[in-house]
């Protein structure tokens, strides 16, 4: 099979479309035939070598993909050689074919085509387990999203409004800002020319900047509040006020998936499947697509994504 490796690190360019042996099924896996992947922040980082893959993950970067079942392994129940699914793996989706734990796979809900269903499980699992499972949002709450236009936040405005909170949305243009509008953000602010802390009071905050805003998350924070870290992208290293954390009695805390334990994850996609699989399959939820590139032209997907101007997710398609 053909898939992206990673000679050496470096920019776009640095991602490599070459031939390497066929994955096998082990004890409780499948082989998908990959239809199609997307790219995540993650793949950058592993591209540029900040972020290597878990022992025992494929080297290949892709955090997610969808297709046909091609192989079951020893020990698996539940699923059959032609099942149309959709996965959350570890490494390897960038790649024509791809091992993964059959506890990390889902049926491709009714109503989403093959090659766009490539775009739910990372940003479904990421969402689900972070603002449900670890920051417990209920209806009527206010849930703040930064980068609301991104892949993961795009799939948190829908899931917020879909359990009945406000949700209010930061993003760096006009056009970023209206399409979390359109899909049912009720505040809309502009980092560029607003200050979030000064225009909203959140009960959740899902974050993807890390350092550089921590301070103004606290600030943000209702009473009873809880922040959850899931990305870097302004720096790792801030200082956390922890008077104004105790006067808010509000909560700080910091997740990744992609290093988690197979049962860990396998928890996690059966809460997808419980609760989110049918918002999908009734429309109230759906994957959000900017566009999809073939798979042996990633560099110019990850070159898409580096510059920002996307709204939801890049796919790559085989």
């Amino acid at each position: 099979m053909y898939a992206i490796t990673i000679p050496q690190p470096g920019g776009p360019e640095a991602l490599t479309w070459a031939e390497v042996p066929d994955p096998v099924a082990g004890d409780g896996e499948v082989v998908v035939d990959v239809a199609a992947s997307a790219v995540n922040r993650a793949d950058v980082l592993q591209r540029r070598g900040h972020y290597n893959p878990p022992a025992g993950a494929s080297p290949y970067p892709g955090l997610e993909c969808s297709g046909r079942i091609a192989e079951v392994g020893p020990g698996v129940s539940g699923w059959a050689v032609g099942d149309e699914v959709c996965a959350l793996l570890a490494g390897g989706g960038y790649a024509q074919k791809v091992a993964v734990p059959a506890g990390q796979l889902l049926p491709v809900p009714k109503g989403v085509d093959l090659v766009s269903a490539a775009a739910l499980p990372e940003v479904t699992s990421t969402v689900w387990s972070n603002v449900f499972m670890v920051a417990h949002l209920r209806p009527g709450e206010t849930l703040l999203v930064h980068g609301g236009s991104s892949g993961i936040g795009t799939m948190a405005v829908q899931l917020g409004k879909a359990v009945g909170a406000t949700v209010a949305v930061t993003a760096g243009s006009a056009d970023k800002l209206a399409a979390c509008r359109d899909l049912g953000a009720d505040i809309l602010v502009n980092y560029r020319e607003q200050d979030f802390a000064e225009e909203v009071t959140a009960d959740v905050i899902l974050d993807i900047m890390g350092a550089k805003y921590l301070s103004r998350n606290v600030d943000a924070l209702a009473v009873n509040g809880r922040l959850v870290v899931i990305g870097l992208q302004g720096g790792v290293k801030g200082e956390l006020d922890l008077g104004a954390l105790l006067a808010k009695r509000a909560a700080v805390a910091a997740t990744s998936l992609r290093p988690r334990p197979v049962d860990e994850k396998a928890a996690i996609v059966a809460a997808v499947r419980e609760h989110v699989w049918p918002l999908i399959e009734a429309g109230t939820v759906r994957p959000i697509v900017d566009r999809a590139i073939p798979l042996a032209e990633a560099a110019e997907a990850h070159r898409v994504v580096e510059a920002s101007t996307h709204i939801g997710k890049v796919l790559l398609t085989t």
